[in-house]
């Protein structure tokens, strides 16, 4: 596994259900191709990457501020799950929750992700418990490189507590709601291919820092693989 130590701050009825993903799901993301990968890589090639970067956390990790930087670094589309989820379902996240629950949102979500991730290479930004499923989690290990942005509780709070459309932290007080969930889900996220710290950090710089970690952990692969 290639791991960085970096630093960061941040961004129905079942019938029914069944139809309010299907647009999403046969939907092509006009995303570009990537093509003659270059595997002789410096700290000065560009980085060519042979599959999607998702990026997993928790909710104020900074996976769209970075996904963002890191994409447009890359020369890669940049793609949000949640957005697509809402596209898909015809309504705010907080609002399926609300109406179906949190099972028939993590079924779309799981449809959602599984089109996206056979799609070309892009830099897809997660929700934060869409690697905790184990199908979902089974996917992106098998077609993306993940990277785990990690923060304390300190840093996803102050990032999230102003946000009010959040339907995890309408659960209870947001701070132990949060706790809860890095108890719950840091050590399944610790099984991505990738860990960088996320801190208080400029976002560019933890940017570079999730290239120089993708950089590392796509020469240990190339050198892995039969001659």
């Amino acid at each position: 596994m290639g791991t960085a130590r970096a630093t960061y701050p941040e961004p129905a009825e079942a019938a029914i259900v069944g139809r309010l993903w299907a647009p999403s799901l046969e939907s092509a993301g006009g995303m570009g191709d990537i093509h003659g990968c270059n595997w002789v890589m410096d700290a000065t090639s560009p980085l060519l990457l042979p599959r999607t970067v998702a990026l997993v956390g928790l909710m104020g990790a900074g996976k769209s501020a970075i996904g963002k930087r890191l994409a447009m670094r890359l020369g890669l589309a940049f793609v949000d799950a949640d957005d697509e989820i809402e596209r898909a379902a015809g309504c705010s996240i907080a609002e399926f929750f609300e109406k179906y629950g949190e099972v028939e949102f993590r079924a779309g979500e799981r449809r959602v992700i599984a089109r996206l991730l056979d799609e070309p290479p892009h830099v897809l930004s997660t929700g934060g418990g869409a690697y905790i499923h184990p199908e979902t989690r089974a996917l992106m290990r098998a077609k993306a490189v993940t990277v785990w942005l990690r923060a304390d509780l300190d840093v996803l709070f102050d990032r999230v507590r102003r946000r009010g459309h959040r339907p995890l932290l309408r659960q209870g007080d947001p701070r132990e709601v949060l706790a809860r969930l890095m108890a719950q889900r840091y050590p399944i996220y610790a099984e991505a291919d990738i860990i960088v710290e996320s801190t208080a950090q400029p976002a560019d710089r933890t940017t570079e820092e999730v290239i120089a970690a993708l950089r590392a952990f796509l020469e240990t692969e190339r050198a892995k693989a039969p001659a």
